[in-house]
């Protein structure tokens, strides 16, 4: 069996920090979620695995570079643009050939991997084995309306009056005979050729597609909620490390990993947290479920449940919660001004600000 890896795309949920790089390095616990992506393929013995890049295509070989890293063979696929899941597998034809293989969209995140998912379709072989999981809202996702024996009976591609709460989770395994289903469909209302009506052809011909409810946590991080919770739930499972530097004068509790290089002084560190190599922190308090990356400087100020990445400063200014802070960011109090906000934000920018 093979994979498909989408690796491409705008990104246009996680602006600004996707106009200068994909989204699918951003990290969780500081390692980009494309390279759980990968681990977790190669952890259901799948290594030979093609990725569909777009505009950030040399960000990803560097990312990936042949797959060697990861116990893997990494061939890249070019895609002129992002037309769709299902154009996806369209230009992948001649890599894929007559395999079965997995198509996982690289900025999914699951925690428990699918090799369990796996081996049952190697088992049963249907057409097309989908992963659900009950959403909130159902009219953002991929929705299936489903029989109870697991049978899936319609699909549809966010629907403004949906027949379930079961999205499509970012996750899809197939045979051969999707093929002939994405070159039959058309483009739909927003000019994709979207997966859902590819598989809906498929049951409209009579071919079996097959679901399983998701068992494990799972999260498309394509938005900045998201990729926040990823980041939590995988530091929930952080094992704790101490190869940095910690003073006397500072205080870590609970689960906290410490990389190579960085100091820690007068501080308390309170975890799960990520403290990256080469930063330092200096009389400030890192609360739980945050990552800071390499190379950054947390100055006298608070930060908690947030992403810091690479060689940022966060200088001075007091709390700061629920936040992604991009790389080689500044952040710095106002000194000798009268009471305000002074900001300089790049398009799709988002700011709250406490009255």
């Amino acid at each position: 069996m093979k994979a498909l890896v989408l690796a491409g795309g705008y990104g246009t949920r996680l602006r600004p920090l996707t106009h200068t790089g994909a989204k699918q390095l951003v990290p969780v616990a500081n390692k980009p979620v494309l390279h759980y992506c990968i681990e977790t393929l190669v952890d259901a013995s799948i290594t030979d695995i093609g990725v569909i890049v777009g505009d950030t295509a040399e960000e990803i070989r560097t990312a990936l570079g042949d797959g060697s890293a990861f116990g893997a063979k990494i061939t890249y696929i070019p895609q002129d643009e992002p037309l769709g899941l299902a154009h996806a597998v369209l230009v992948a034809r001649d890599y894929l050939a007559e395999d079965d293989f997995v198509m996982y969209l690289g900025d999914n995140f699951i925690i428990g991997g699918i090799h369990d998912l796996v081996r049952d379709f190697e088992a049963e072989r249907p057409d097309v084995g989908i992963m659900l999981a009950r959403v909130e809202d159902p009219t953002v996702y991929g929705v299936a309306d489903v029989a109870p024996d697991g049978q899936v009976l319609r699909l549809e591609e966010k629907p403004r009056d949906p027949a379930s709460d079961l999205a499509v989770v970012g996750i899809y395994l197939f045979t051969p005979a999707v093929h002939e289903a994405v070159r039959s469909i058309d483009p739909s209302a927003r000019g994709e050729l979207e997966i859902s009506d590819a598989i809906q052809w498929l049951l409209d011909e009579g071919r079996t597609v097959r679901s399983s409810m998701i068992s494990n946590y799972w999260k498309d991080t394509g938005g900045i909620t998201e990729l926040l919770e990823a980041n939590r739930a995988v530091l929930d499972l952080l094992e704790p490390s101490m190869d940095g530097d910690v003073d006397a004068e500072s205080e870590i509790i609970g689960r906290v990993r410490i990389e190579p290089g960085a100091v820690v002084s007068r501080s308390r560190i309170v975890g799960p947290a990520v403290i990256g190599a080469g930063t330092e922190v200096t009389a400030s308090y890192i609360g739980p479920s945050t990552s800071v990356a390499g190379n950054c400087v947390i100055d006298a100020s608070e930060i908690e449940f947030s992403i810091v990445l690479e060689s940022s400063s966060i200088r001075g200014v007091g709390r700061i919660e629920s936040s992604v802070i991009g790389r080689e960011a500044q952040v710095t109090r106002a000194e000798n001004l009268p009471r305000s906000h002074r900001l300089v934000l790049g398009d799709h920018s988002k700011v709250q600000i406490t009255p």
